[in-house]
């Protein structure tokens, strides 16, 4: 089985182009899962009309599928909980400068 912290790590290489700080410390991964089917990511964005999402989401795919068998990422775009600043981790604060 796939190690899902790993693949949390992995995702950290991902970075918003238009901050410049990885999606995982912006708050905008929420879950990941690893199946025998395929790797399960649910994540979000920082607004609906986000201009990034696409290069987001095919980001997140390009980076996790050659780490499954099957090289099969679904992303799951989801606004619930709506994101916002405080789902940014102190990492991410401190690359933005909000610390």
């Amino acid at each position: 089985m796939i190690d899902c912290e790993f693949l949390w790590q992995q995702l950290k290489t991902v970075q918003d182009p238009d901050v410049h700080v990885n999606i995982v410390d912006l708050g905008l991964v929420y879950a990941i899962e690893a199946e025998s089917d395929a790797i399960h990511v649910t994540m979000t964005l920082t607004s609906p009309s986000c201009p990034m999402g696409d290069f987001l989401i095919d980001s997140v795919r390009q980076t996790l599928s050659p780490m499954h068998p099957k090289g099969i990422v679904r992303v799951e775009l989801v606004w619930d909980p709506p994101w916002n600043q405080d789902m940014i981790s102190e990492i991410g604060k401190m690359e933005l400068g909000l610390l």
